[in-house]
C-alpha cells in the first residue's frame, strides 16, 4: 500500500501523487491500495529549515502562532488557538514527544520555553496538545473537504486523524458513504482508547498511532495498549495497522537497530495486518532500501509465525455478533475453514467476495496457506491490499454463483497459485443479496477446467 500524509503539502498535490501512484500501479500490473491520511486537527509547527534545526537542551524558545518557518530560536506553531489552549506550567511535545519544552510564561502573542529534552527538528513537526484541550474536533471542515476529492479521485482508504469517539468516524463516512474507501480509525488520544470498542465497530480498519499515543500515556503502557488494540480489531474482524517510529533509525542509518528489528517482528506476532513506515520513508535517504528492509523482517516473522495456535486463540474470542446475523453467518462459516485448513491438505483459500468482509475475515485467522481474495469491484481488490497474507484478484463481472467460482478458480491456475489435482477451500454466497458467506466448498481442481461450469449447485 501506499500512504498519502495529507499533513504535509497541498490537496492538488496530494491528488498529482495520487494519479502518479495510479499510472505506475497499472504500467506494472500491479495492485496497490492507496491510503488517503487526513490531516485532523493534529497541530504541526511551521517548517523547519532544510536539513533540520538542532534544539538544545535548556535553551529558551519563543513560540508563536504561525505556518511561515521555525527556527532554534522561534518555533511558529500552525495553531491559531495556540495562546488560549496552552497555559504557564504546560509541557509539549513536539515530533512524536521526542523533544519536550516546558511552557514559563504567557505573553500577549506568543509563549516562552524551556527545553527540557532537545533534540533535532526536521520538516513540520506535531506539536502536542492533550487531546482533551484541543478546541477542535475531528474531523476538521478541511477534512471533510480534502475528503470528498479524495472520494471523488477514487481513494482506497481514508484514515482519520485524532479519533476520540465513534461519532468522529461516523461524521467522516456522511462524505464518503459505503461502498467508497474504508475508513481507518487512528488510535492517538487517551479518549479513544477508552472508547476503542465502539470505535472498532464503527471504522473499517485501526491504525495504532504510536506517536501521540505514547504521549498521552506512560511509555511503559504503549506495547501493552498496541497488543491489546490489535487484538479487539481480530475480534471484530477488523485489519490493524501498526505505526510510527518502526525504522526510525533508518532515516539516516543504512541498517535498523537491533531494537526496531524487533519491534517490527513482534508487531507480526502480535497480529496486525499490516506495518508502516512514515518519515523512514518520506524524508529518509534510503527509502527503497528501508522498505525492503521492512520486508525482510516481516517475512521472517511470517516465516516462524505459529499458525495453529493463533487459530485456536481467534476461536476463544467470541467473535460472533447476534445483531448482525450476516456477520455471524460469515464469522461461522470462516472460523470452520479455520478448522478444515488444518485438518486437510489444502493448497489454497479461495475466496469470492463483493465487499471484501469475507476476505478479511479469513485473513485474521493466519491460514497457513495462501488466501485468494476474489471480487469483481476494482476498488474492493484493492482494499483487499490491506488484509494480512491476502493476495487480491480482480474477477470479470458479478454474476451467478458457479460461474463466480469457475471464474475464481480459472484466474488463479492462470496466475499458478493452484493446478490440478490440487484441493482447495472455496468460500462464497450464493445469493450476491445475502452479503453474507454462506457456503464451504472442498474442490478438487479438474484436469479440464470447463468441468467446474457444468457441476451442479450447492443446495440453497
Amino acid at each position: 500500500m501506499a500512504r498519502l500524509n495529507l499533513s504535509h503539502g497541498s490537496l492538488k498535490g496530494a491528488l498529482a501523487l495520487y494519479e502518479r501512484i495510479r499510472r505506475v500501479a497499472r504500467e506494472q500490473r500491479r495492485e496497490l491500495g492507496i491510503l488517503a491520511d487526513l490531516p485532523g486537527p493534529k497541530i504541526r509547527m511551521a517548517p523547519c529549515p532544510r536539513g533540520g534545526v538542532m534544539l538544545d537542551q535548556d535553551a529558551e524558545v519563543t513560540l508563536r502562532a504561525g505556518n511561515t518557518a521555525s527556527d532554534g530560536r522561534i518555533l511558529e506553531v500552525d495553531y491559531e488557538a495556540l495562546l488560549d489552549d496552552v497555559k504557564a506550567g504546560d509541557r509539549v511535545g513536539l515530533a512524536d514527544g521526542q523533544i519536550l519544552i516546558e511552557i514559563s510564561s504567557v505573553r500577549s502573542t506568543e509563549l516562552l520555553g524551556h527545553v527540557l529534552h532537545g533534540g533535532l527538528l526536521r520538516g513540520r513537526p506535531g506539536f502536542y496538545i492533550p487531546a482533551d484541550r484541543l478546541s477542535i474536533d475531528t474531523p476538521t471542515p478541511r477534512d471533510l473537504r480534502y475528503a470528498e476529492a479524495l472520494v471523488e479521485a477514487g481513494v482506497d482508504f481514508l484514515g482519520a486523524s485524532f479519533v476520540r469517539r465513534a461519532e468522529d468516524v461516523r461524521a467522516l463516512r456522511t462524505v464518503a458513504p459505503s461502498p467508497g474507501p474504508l475508513l481507518v480509525a487512528k488510535i492517538e488520544t487517551r479518549m479513544a482508547v477508552e472508547n476503542i470498542d465502539a470505535i472498532i465497530s464503527e471504522a473499517d480498519a485501526i491504525m495504532v498511532a504510536r506517536g501521540d499515543l505514547g504521549i498521552e500515556f506512560p511509555i511503559e503502557d504503549l506495547p501493552h495498549l498496541q497488543k491489546e488494540i490489535i487484538r479487539r480489531c481480530i475480534a471484530g474482524g477488523r485489519p490493524a495497522i501498526t505505526a510510527t517510529q518502526m525504522l526510525e533509525s533508518m532515516i539516516e542509518s543504512p541498517i535498523p537497530t537491533r531494537a526496531e528489528a524487533s519491534d517490527v517482528a513482534n508487531a507480526v506476532f502480535d497480529g496486525s495486518s499490516a506495518v508502516m513506515l512514515s518519515a523512514e520513508t518520506a524524508i529518509g535517504v534510503h527509502p527503497v532500501h528501508v522498505v525492503a528492509t521492512m520486508a525482510r523482517i516481516a517475512q521472517e516473522a511470517d516465516s516462524r509465525f505459529d499458525h495453529a495456535r493463533w487459530a485456536q486463540n481467534i476461536t476463544q474470542l467470541g467473535m460472533i455478533n447476534p445483531t448482525q446475523s450476516s456477520l455471524s453467518v460469515t464469522d461461522a462459516i470462516t472460523m470452520a475453514a479455520s478448522r478444515v485448513v488444518g485438518e486437510v491438505d489444502l493448497a489454497a483459500l479461495v475466496c469470492v467476495s463483493g465487499s471484501g468482509f469475507t476476505v478479511r475475515s479469513m485473513a485474521r485467522f493466519r491460514p497457513r496457506v495462501p488466501v485468494l481474495g476474489f471480487s469483481a469491484d476494482p476498488r474492493t481488490v484493492r482494499q483487499l491490499t490491506l488484509s494480512w497474507g491476502v493476495e487480491p484478484v480482480c474477477l470479470a463481472s458479478e454474476i451467478a454463483y458457479e460461474s463466480r467460482v469457475a471464474d475464481a478458480i480459472e484466474a488463479a491456475v492462470a496466475l499458478g497459485r493452484i493446478r490440478a489435482g490440487d484441493l482447495v477451500a472455496v468460500l462464497a454466497g450464493i445469493n450476491p443479496a445475502m452479503r453474507s458467506t454462506d457456503v464451504l466448498r472442498l474442490l478438487r481442481v479438474p484436469e479440464d477446467l470447463k468441468e467446474l461450469r457444468s457441476a451442479p449447485q450447492p443446495a440453497r
